[in-house]
């Protein structure tokens, strides 16, 4: 008797622990699938893909320098196209690879001027376009091209002379492009995560872990945010946005064993508390996330949406909570997408100045590319099994 009590009890336990479990999966499944029709993840994917194919190269993103001459491919650019390679692999769609892909080719021959020179943390970013293309093809021409930028991030070109401020980083064994500026963090990380991922070198991954480490103790508050800089003292939405999304692309993909995963693990939990909470009640975030004041921003608002839906399908956020605002947050946006598939609301390129007016009266402009890279991450993020 005393033997099938046992088994019994046993088996209440088993039970339980699978309701648990599977209860919050289907919440968090739930939450992040069964979208209305005009949030439908896939249509935004590719709406948003194809009006980026409709358009030659930009100037670093914005509609309000089209007429200025291309001297450079700029990271908008690459960030809004990596996001298109990364989606048309998760929806299986050939053809949108192959479009994606033929808009490369010309930067071997006719365009080749347009390859950015290696000399700065917005230029060496560049490389994540060919390593993903080679990652989807095993074209040995694109591996060359991205593993320059990756490795010329640690080690200077021979032809390039290292300001003291450089040199110094570079002496710690850190970039000698780090600047302590937010969106260095999705820069860096985004090539060095993709080195990693091409040669499994654990070197690179390291490197990145190594300078997130540096950036949230230099700059991440108490409340979890991060103003625009140290001389600024406003937490600019778009600034905020690059760090949310680099901490959960590093995430992704470091190793569990890895010293600095604990860390960055808790300064992207602990950003992503402030941002639930700084959430309004139609599932945006502010020019300012932390004033209620100002309007609501278009970029930084995917960024964060991104991180959420990437921590709930990994499971470092609690599905039920992380799950409803990273929904309400994808359905808000796509609110502000046109018919053209330009995304609305999205603040203008932002220097720093420790002025809240600076912040208050910048321009939301239609269609920059700041705004339509990050829409592409977050519908990749749902349709993909990350």
């Amino acid at each position: 008797m005393r033997k099938y009590s046992i088994i019994g009890s046993l088996l209440l336990v088993v039970v339980a622990v699978c309701a648990f479990t599977f209860g919050h999966r289907g919440t968090a499944n739930t939450e992040l699938t069964d979208f209305p029709l005009e949030a439908d993840p896939v249509a935004v994917g590719n709406k948003i893909s194809n009006r980026f194919l409709e358009q030659w190269h930009s100037q670093y993103g914005s509609p309000l320098r089209v007429d200025e001459p291309r001297t450079q491919v700029t990271y908008p650019d690459v960030c809004t196209w990596l996001g298109g390679l990364w989606f048309a692999k998760a929806t299986q769609n050939i053809g949108l690879q192959e479009r994606l892909e033929a808009r490369f080719q010309p930067l071997f021959t006719t365009e080749a001027y347009l390859q950015p020179k290696a000399n700065h943390v917005d230029n060496n970013v560049f490389g994540v376009l060919p390593l993903e293309l080679y990652m989807q093809t095993k074209d040995e021409k694109y591996l060359e091209m991205g593993m320059k930028y990756a490795d010329t991030q640690w080690e200077a070109p021979d032809t390039l002379k290292l300001t003291a401020y450089e040199q110094a980083w570079a002496d710690k064994g850190f970039s000698w492009q780090t600047r302590l500026w937010m969106d260095d963090m999705f820069m860096i990380t985004a090539i060095q995560a993709q080195a990693y991922r091409v040669t499994k070198d654990e070197k690179y991954i390291n490197r990145a872990s190594r300078e997130m480490v540096v950036y949230l103790d230099s700059l991440q508050l108490n409340n979890g945010l991060f103003y625009h800089a140290p001389s600024a003292h406003y937490c600019w939405g778009r600034a905020n946005g690059w760090m949310a999304v680099g901490m959960a692309e590093l995430l992704r993909i470091l190793p569990e064993n890895n010293s600095d995963r604990p860390a960055i693990m808790k300064g992207y939990l602990k950003m992503m508390r402030k941002l639930k909470e700084t959430q309004n009640e139609h599932g945006m975030w502010r020019q300012l996330v932390d004033d209620p004041e100002l309007w609501e921003e278009t970029s930084g608002s995917a960024m964060f949406t991104y991180a959420m839906i990437v921590g709930v399908k990994k499971g470092w956020l609690d599905a039920e909570e992380y799950g409803k605002a990273a929904r309400q947050g994808w359905i808000a946006l796509c609110n502000y997408i046109d018919e053209a598939g330009d995304v609305k609301a999205v603040c203008e390129g932002t220097m720093i100045k420790n002025s809240r007016e600076h912040y208050v009266n910048r321009l939301p402009l239609t269609g920059d590319l700041h705004g339509q890279a990050p829409m592409l991450w977050c519908a990749y993020a749902l349709v993909a099994n990350l």
